[in-house]
């Protein structure tokens, strides 16, 4: 087992690592065989003020700091993050029941998030806008907004943390992270020890591992984030962003998504079938772009129905160290049950399992659900599991009303021999992103990730990371003198 849960089972504030004073503590389980990692005495409010005033603090010198050597910071993480890439896998694995496949997908994506963090540090810049006014000269400045709350979710929680802690810090923030409860080491305090031992300076990065139970809305009531990030469901999202509407804080929310890979005509079949089954079962299912629809158009759905059912039967459900596993458990019972209630749901309107999972604790074997009425809910939700509903279709125009049939608009993909065609159907869904012949799951550094109505607010990667963690100042200069009327 990784020193990781017991050296970092602690709170990280101001530089110094040391428990939390709240009166209980999380404990920290693995989810595929329930041994204990870590217990960690939660943080109180209090604490959590100490985090903000410590980054408010440390902030101000930080951003007076050369940006050259704030991306120095980034560069030795990135080494240290290369260097160490076992030890964060088998801890991926141990505290998300993550799989090998799934640990170095993330990986690979998280080297990717921070090698853009080295090259944001150098990319905001000023400018000269002409005035109708002689003698003055308009400078508009591109400042960081000061210190960022940021709050990871437990599904890919050491990319989706350093997605926004690396940026807010390379452009000059300091941030203030609170973890998921399932991942608080992953998704917190690992970054935090990274970050430190690549010479980010103290105070900086604060981390408070702790529940709302303890702390209610002080995390994002707080008055010193100026921006919060946040990643997880949309029903926390939709708390999240009208708290800070009520305390004029910025809020960047990645949210859920109830995704669609949509099979047309003259589609690839067997391709098809390969996206299909990867962009459902990635992680057992818990991916936000996960696409929890297959719809397929009858033309092809017998020759895709049979090839995807025979897939899936194959994918190896089990123990995440093994390597050959491809379906892990999910993160606690509360979703294992919650899956196997979607199920039973399903089959009670009607629908028929052309493949029926068992449940073992938290191993859900993947279910492949057919036959739901096209006004189900079940059709409209995330579903946070390795369950799929295949879902046919006559022609394009119904393709489309039934990908935008919900309250989502996160991601998507189509499969079609014309690649043209694929894209003017993309062009007619509601949706932040959509991908031509791939998968559903997709993220880079540089494209705008984000999504629209219940999938979130603003966007994430490359030039949007600043305006999200950034604003811009407007400093004139009256080089003559100005007349004024009275």
């Amino acid at each position: 087992m990784s020193s990781y849960f017991t050296d970092l089972a602690q709170q990280y504030i101001d530089g110094e690592w040391r428990p939390g004073t709240g009166s209980w503590d999380i404990i920290d389980f693995n989810p595929y065989d329930n041994e204990k990692l870590a217990s960690i005495t939660i943080a109180t409010a209090g604490e959590v003020d100490a985090a903000y005033r410590a980054a408010e603090r440390a902030q101000k010198q930080w951003a007076g700091t050369n940006p050259y050597t704030r991306r120095a910071v980034f560069e030795k993480a990135l080494r240290l993050v290369e260097e160490r890439e076992a030890e964060i896998g088998d801890a991926i694995v141990a505290e998300l029941g993550g799989t090998r496949l799934k640990a170095a997908f993330e990986l690979r994506l998280a080297k990717e998030f921070l090698r853009e963090a080295v090259h944001l540090a150098l990319r905001p810049e000023g400018r000269i806008v002409p005035s109708p006014v002689d003698g003055r000269e308009n400078r508009v400045y591109r400042v960081p907004v000061g210190v960022v709350g940021v709050i990871s979710p437990f599904n890919f929680p050491f990319l989706l943390t350093l997605k926004s802690v690396a940026p807010a810090l390379a452009l000059g923030n300091g941030v203030v992270l609170k973890p998921h409860q399932n991942t608080p080491v992953v998704g917190g305090t690992l970054v935090a020890k990274i970050l430190e031992d690549a010479g980010l300076p103290a105070g900086l990065l604060n981390v408070v591992v702790t529940d709302i139970a303890e702390i209610g809305d002080a995390f994002i009531e707080h008055p010193v984030p100026k921006v919060i990030s946040f990643t997880g469901s949309d029903r926390v999202g939709r708390h999240v962003a009208t708290v800070c509407a009520a305390h004029f804080k910025r809020s960047i929310l990645e949210l859920g998504g109830s995704s669609a890979l949509v099979v047309l005509d003259d589609a690839d079949v067997d391709y098809a079938v390969d996206a299909a089954v990867f962009s459902r079962f990635v992680h057992q299912g818990q991916a936000c772009m996960a696409a929890d629809r297959v719809l397929v158009d009858r033309a092809v759905a017998d020759e895709f129905t049979g090839k995807f059912v025979a897939r899936v039967k194959t994918l190896k459900a089990g123990d995440p160290r093994d390597p050959s596993t491809l379906i892990g458990p999910v993160i606690n019972s509360s979703q294992a049950d919650a899956v196997s209630a979607v199920v039973e749901q399903a089959l009670a309107e009607g629908a028929t399992a052309l493949v029926r999972g068992s449940v073992t604790d938290n191993l859900v074997e993947p279910t492949v659900l057919t036959g739901l009425a096209a006004d189900s809910a079940l059709l409209k939700q995330e579903v946070f599991g390795p369950v799929a509903f295949l879902v046919p279709f006559d022609g394009e125009e119904e393709a489309v009303r039934l990908v935008n049939d919900t309250p989502y608009g996160l991601s998507g993909a189509v499969h079609t021999g014309n690649i043209e065609r694929g894209v003017d159907f993309a062009k007619q869904v509601d949706t932040g992103m959509f991908h031509v012949n791939d998968g559903t799951v997709h993220d880079e550094p540089v494209v705008p990730l984000g999504g629209e109505r219940h999938s979130g607010l603003g966007r994430l990667n490359g030039d949007t990371m600043l305006d999200a963690f950034t604003t811009q100042k407007w400093i004139s200069v009256q080089h003559g003198r100005s007349g004024f009327p009275f």
